[in-house]
């Protein structure tokens, strides 16, 4: 071997070396780039040189080893580091970093691409997008927010959409009923004052128009006119019932104000109560007169109040001014009974709120067991019927549930719009009645809402994409697909931090996270450049060194060249 070939081989070191300088390089360079692995260089030693075979050895020579020259080294190959960077907060809902194994899927505008950077953005549609513009891949939902994961698809987020409302149909309730407490034995009966028709001459029935009724103490001014206004507010169980207005018409009766009573108060005539429950008429002291009589339903929380300022008029005094007493039955103005209350907010299928009343009351007591009356009351309910449903429950010995009926309440919603009737059917089971604690009862759950706003979404560690709206609701929005690859090692590094499947990496494995060998999806968080600066400055040494070395063997030949042509002269 001569000379030159020391020049060549000194050549082939710094070739190598030079590869590896620019490796370094460019690790440093991307020291801060998200998600950017690092790349390692392996040399191998270039062919050789066989000056002398080996021999073996015999029984009269011990043999000899070969004699090889190399011809220098080359760039065996250039591997990337795909392990874990560290994993940094943002802040951001779009960022993402997987922990572990497996790499983003983006749809590129020609192929699909795969990457471990998770620097995402919402576009002007809403779609999930990575710096360069390529669709995040991930699978959809069906409308009952299950995950379809047959095919990928680019990945929506609509913020600021909203969300259609959903009418309440299950309410679940919990909490006790105190079986010690007293049963209901007695309701509100309010009475009247005493009313004569229009000068005096009969007493006032159902069918007596409204114009024709006067107080006993003016029986020649007519008590209602056309066109007047009756607002009727009162209390029931010491809370405020909402206020409700009569207009009296040229047609309207007695009847006609009796109902309106009877729907405004809230009492459900249909319930068998003792004294029965509902708005009549009774005699008064004298042939020609009558009194309006209210009875309440029974138990403390139903008790009736109509004093002070409960009845107004448009026209100045109010016609009628109602009093607790005894009625012609012998019924006398006593609500009495264990009774609890409670009230939930429903939706109707537009999402408008509907406020739902429960009144619970004892109503009787055995040693098999207690039974209790619930009474159900909307303000919403069109219409003017206040009243909205009632049922029993019905309780063992050991103070569990053991039996209830008419637990589904229908609220009219006509003429809003709405579905109509909206029924809700609600749930005692978690109920109990027990002694030696208060009465309490709450609705645990509801299943209607108003319409909301998508504000904000998350990411869980599967790939989860939760929405969180305005009214308080989460919905499924989408799951983050990956990829896996048998030999990560055989990828093609496109740029921009993609990488695109080759021959040597193997098919993707599509699936989700922690599935397939991938690893957790961390939201709000980017991986950070897996490169150890460290180590590249000690390998950016090495490299110069060789590099230095490698052009010494050059120059060294180079000399011994001149020295030996100039020694032929």
């Amino acid at each position: 071997m001569g000379l030159t070939s020391a020049l060549f081989t000194g050549v082939t070191g710094l070739d190598a070396n030079q590869t590896w300088l620019n490796v370094i390089g460019n690790n440093v360079a991307n020291s801060n780039t998200t998600a950017f692995k690092s790349s390692m260089v392996q040399f191998s030693p270039q062919f050789y040189v066989t000056d002398q075979q080996s021999t073996a050895p015999t029984t009269d020579f011990g043999g000899t080893n070969p004699s090889q020259e190399g011809l220098g080294t080359s760039v065996a190959s250039i591997t990337q580091n795909f392990n874990d960077g560290q994993i940094q907060s943002t802040g951001v809902d779009t960022d993402m970093a997987i922990n572990g194994s497996g790499f983003f899927i983006v749809k590129g505008p020609n192929q699909q691409l795969y990457t471990r950077d998770g620097a995402f953005t919402l576009n002007s549609s809403d779609q999930l997008v990575n710096s360069s513009g390529d669709f995040v891949q991930g699978y959809g939902v069906d409308s009952n927010q299950n995950i379809q994961s047959g095919t990928l698809q680019n990945l929506t987020i609509p913020l600021g959409e909203t969300e259609i409302a959903k009418a309440t149909q299950n309410a679940t309730l919990q909490g006790n009923l105190d079986a010690s407490g007293a049963p209901a034995t007695g309701a509100s009966v309010l009475l009247s004052q005493e009313l004569t028709t229009v000068g005096g001459a009969a007493a006032p029935t159902s069918t007596t128009l409204l114009s024709d009724l006067a107080s006993t103490t003016n029986s020649a001014t007519p008590a209602f006119t056309a066109g007047q206004t009756i607002t009727v507010g009162g209390t029931k169980g010491g809370r405020s019932l909402p206020s409700a207005t009569f207009t009296v018409g040229a047609n309207s009766t007695v009847q006609d104000l009796m109902t309106f009573f009877q729907q405004n108060m809230g009492i459900d005539a249909s319930v068998p109560d003792t004294p029965p429950p509902g708005v009549t008429l009774q005699a008064g002291a004298d042939p020609n007169t009558t009194q309006f009589v209210i009875t309440g339903n029974t138990g403390t929380g139903n008790a009736l109040d109509l004093s002070g300022t409960a009845i107004t008029s448009s026209t100045g005094a109010a016609p009628l001014s109602f009093a607790g007493g005894t009625d012609a039955a012998g019924y006398t103005n006593d609500p009495t009974g264990e009774s609890m209350f409670t009230s939930f907010t429903a939706y109707d299928s537009l999402g408008t709120p509907i406020t739902v009343n429960l009144t619970a009351v004892l109503e009787s007591t055995s040693t098999a067991g207690n039974t209790w009356r619930f009474y159900a009351d909307s303000p919403q309910n069109a219409g003017g019927q206040l009243n909205v449903g009632s049922g029993t429950l019905t309780f063992g010995s050991d103070g569990s549930l053991t039996s209830s009926s008419g637990t589904t309440i229908s609220i009219s919603r006509a003429g809003t719009g709405a579905t109509d009737p909206m029924t809700i059917d609600m749930n005692f089971g978690a109920m109990t009645q027990l002694s030696g604690q208060s009465s309490n009862q709450v609705v645990s759950t509801q299943d209607g809402f108003a319409a909301g706003t998508l504000n904000t979404f998350s990411v869980g560690t599967d790939g989860l994409i939760t929405g969180a709206y305005s009214n308080g609701q989460t919905q499924v929005l989408g799951q983050v697909a990956v990829a896996t690859f048998n030999n990560p090692q055989g990828l093609n590094n496109t740029g921009n931090n993609l990488y695109s499947a080759a021959p040597a990496s193997g098919e993707p494995q599509l699936g989700t996270l922690g599935t397939l060998g991938a690893g957790t999806i961390q939201g709000s968080a980017l991986e950070q450049s897996n490169v150890d600066l460290s180590t590249e400055f000690t390998n950016m040494i090495i490299a110069s060194t060789g590099f230095s070395a490698s052009s010494k063997v050059i120059t060294t030949s180079d000399q011994l060249i001149q020295e030996l042509l100039n020694s032929t002269h």
